[in-house]
């Protein structure tokens, strides 16, 4: 079997991590049913720690394997659809899309047929393993839990233009850490697998297939610029398929991503789907197997994962939903979108990567106790922990990110955090028994001083973003001695 380079874990290759070896599973769209579950539980019993993790992919990672899965193990995976039955492009990224496409009562398209069909293309063409395993593609039905700001090399975004569904089409290029671009085009979805196969042969074209490591579509289009990129990919196409129809970006477009976490109704008459916190993303695999039995008992036999870490039950009759909610409890979860653990993410830390310069998710549980004894947190507020600049385990801005960083002293080597709000930094060197305090008054700070229940953090952090020095050190008076630095 002959598998691509990539730095990046996957299923049919291995990859050594600080714990073991990691696993991950590719799941497009990001629906799995009570025998994949099953099948997964049992990975994770017998050769993990009796654990996974929902990535911000919406993959799942089985972390700690300490021998390699068999051949036999890995085929049965593939029989079950959570292996791709071509092994060589397993590694592409895998594709986004809702979480709730098909049963929004807002999408104006349902996006998992397209989904389908570009995971079965890009299987029947290997040529396509010489892409970055990083190349990703991502599907937006226009719904009310968009993904669409998710990074992604490649998005098609639903939107109406007069009476019609189209996909808007936005391509990743400029700085990085920049936010996909919209380029004016829009496609009609019965074109959008032609149009992502052009888009994708075009990049290949420009890659050095011999390199280990591939240059990103970024990379590739900052290179040749975005014209010559569209105008090589327009080549590629029937004139009547790629005829550009430039479109001012619907005011529509503006962020309109709700919580998809609590109980909502579906656009099918007298179903509900259920957002479920699941903390850190880590799931035991007894609560794996009790979740699916939940969604084969009471909903359509499905679970969705979602790219912030949580997961949805779905299709659950309303006369059920109270029978529902208590069985998630007796699992140790809950689906309230104010636990202050719904926006709490963390990398693997120092225990699960070399790379990491503190044990993030530990970190992060440790302030989630503390804040649940001592405040409602009843508006949801995004905490990051990353234990180095990789970023891995969320690549966009979080209202509060913690970067673990090491404090040397005169006789020691202590783990610290620097403390950003959206990108500025606060606080540097603040040691892990005085993170919960700083983050617990810096909440309480905004909840004090917010115009209104309805300003969010980041609203919040807008508004004083010329005196944010002046507004925190209030917030942490007894704990100016752990800082050794505050800046904007």
């Amino acid at each position: 079997m002959q598998i691509p380079f990539t730095a990046c874990p996957g299923l049919f290759y291995t990859t050594p991590a600080q714990d073991g070896f990691l696993y991950r599973l590719r799941i497009p769209g990001g629906i799995i049913n009570y025998q994949q579950c099953q099948i997964i539980a049992d990975i994770a019993d017998n050769y993990g720690s009796g654990y996974i993790d929902i990535t911000n992919r919406a993959n799942i990672q089985i972390r700690e394997i300490k021998q390699r899965i068999n051949i036999e193990v890995l085929q049965q995976l593939q029989i079950f659809s959570l292996g791709s039955s071509n092994a060589n492009i397993d590694h592409i990224r895998n594709i986004m899309t809702s979480p709730t496409a098909g049963i929004d009562t807002e999408e104006l398209i349902d996006t998992r047929p397209l989904v389908k069909a570009w995971e079965e293309y890009i299987t029947a063409n290997s040529h396509l393993s010489e892409l970055s395993a990083k190349f990703s593609v991502c599907f937006d039905g226009g719904g009310k839990v968009a993904i669409k700001y998710q990074p992604n090399d490649i998005i098609l975004a639903a939107e109406l233009d007069q009476s019609d569904v189209y996909l808007r089409l936005y391509l990743s290029y400029g700085e990085k850490g920049e936010a996909s671009k919209d380029t004016g085009i829009l496609l009609k979805p019965e074109e959008s697998i032609q149009v992502l196969a052009a888009l994708a042969e075009t990049y290949l074209k420009h890659i050095d297939t011999k390199a280990h490591r591939k240059a990103r579509l970024r990379e590739i289009i900052n290179n040749i610029t975005i014209e010559t990129y569209i105008q090589q990919v327009k080549e590629k196409l029937s004139p009547n398929i790629f005829d550009i129809r430039k479109n001012s970006l619907c005011d529509s477009a503006t962020l309109r991503e709700k919580n998809h976490l609590g109980i909502h109704p579906q656009r099918q008459t007298g179903l509900y789907y259920i957002g479920i916190v699941v903390p850190l993303g880590r799931l035991e695999s007894w609560q794996i197997r009790g979740l699916a039995n939940i969604a084969k008992r009471y909903g359509d036999d499905n679970i969705r994962l979602t790219p912030w870490q949580n997961l949805l039950l779905t299709d659950i009759p309303q006369n059920q939903i109270l029978e529902v909610e208590q069985k998630i409890t007796n699992l140790g979860l809950n689906s309230s979108p104010t636990d202050i653990k719904s926006s709490l993410v963390a990398c693997s830390g120092k225990r699960g990567c070399a790379a990491a310069a503190t044990e993030t998710k530990e970190d992060a549980l440790n302030l989630a106790k503390h804040l649940e004894n001592l405040m409602i947190l009843d508006s949801p507020v995004n905490i990051h922990f990353s234990g180095c600049s990789k970023s891995c385990a969320q690549h966009t801005q979080a209202d509060i990110t913690l970067f673990g960083v090491t404090l040397e002293t005169a006789n020691e080597t202590v783990p610290a955090y620097q403390v950003y709000v959206f990108g500025h930094l606060l606080y540097e060197y603040v040691t892990l028994d005085k993170v919960p305090a700083l983050i617990r008054q810096m909440l309480e700070l905004y909840q004090k001083e917010r115009l209104s229940l309805h300003e969010s953090f980041g609203q919040f952090i807008d508004r004083h973003s010329h005196q944010l020095n002046q507004l925190f050190s209030k917030s942490s008076p007894n704990l100016t001695f752990t800082i050794l630095k505050s800046h904007v």
